[in-house]
């Protein structure tokens, strides 16, 4: 029975180291798409973003860097995941200094309201932990993390008035994000089952604000 149980365990480490070396997040991979610069000059072809140095790369005949000082924006068609994902270089202060080009990734838009996101790696000890209750088929982009104890996180950013306001995943700060119609997207919430805190929510969320601005 020990032997088993010791075969069962090391089959299970070795899958789990399997999948950890073969994970890739989105930043990791080359995908197709489009670069416009602020030259005016489009480029397409393979690319690859680094949200933390805020480049891009173009694999063409050669790789070219470039950075979001000279992007105005950029496109790709992300197969792991599945759609166009697009991403504007904007003005903000990371760290409260001074303002500098970054890159943020559009979720959804109205003549009112726009959210962004930035999208990072972050470390997930609940992975090991929680594996029997979450299974393996998790996606890492929507919902839990899965073996790796990597998952990929967000940090979200509303765009109103010309200004970007980092938001703090706490329900209450997310009515002050969209005031002036509380009650009605309380009751949406509740009627679709819409977590504060969740990307695919928050896009749904925000989607429907516009629609009650116009």
């Amino acid at each position: 029975m020990k032997k088993a149980w010791l075969s069962i365990l090391l089959t299970f480490l070795s899958l789990v180291s399997v999948i950890a070396q073969n994970q890739q997040f989105p930043s990791q991979i080359w995908h197709k798409g489009n670069i416009f610069l602020a030259d005016g000059a489009t480029f397409s072809g393979q690319l690859k973003y680094d949200m933390d140095n805020n480049l891009v790369q173009l694999q063409a005949e050669a790789v070219t860097t470039f950075t979001a000082s000279n992007v105005v924006s950029f496109e790709i068609y992300d197969e792991t995941y599945g759609g166009i994902r697009k991403f504007y270089s904007l003005p903000y202060s990371l760290n409260g200094d001074y303002e500098t080009p970054i890159f943020f990734e559009v979720l959804t838009q109205g003549e009112n309201i726009a959210l962004l996101c930035r999208e990072y790696i972050a470390t997930d000890t609940r992975g090991m932990n929680n594996w029997g209750a979450m299974g393996m088929g998790m996606n890492p982009f929507w919902g839990p993390p899965n073996f790796t104890g990597y998952r990929l996180a967000f940090n979200y950013y509303f765009l109103k008035n010309g200004r970007l306001e980092k938001y703090s995943l706490k329900k209450k700060d997310l009515f002050s994000m969209l005031p002036g119609h509380d009650d009605e997207i309380d009751l949406f919430m509740r009627k679709n089952r819409l977590e504060h805190d969740k990307r695919g929510d928050l896009l749904r969320i925000t989607a429907y604000y516009n629609e009650l601005q116009n």
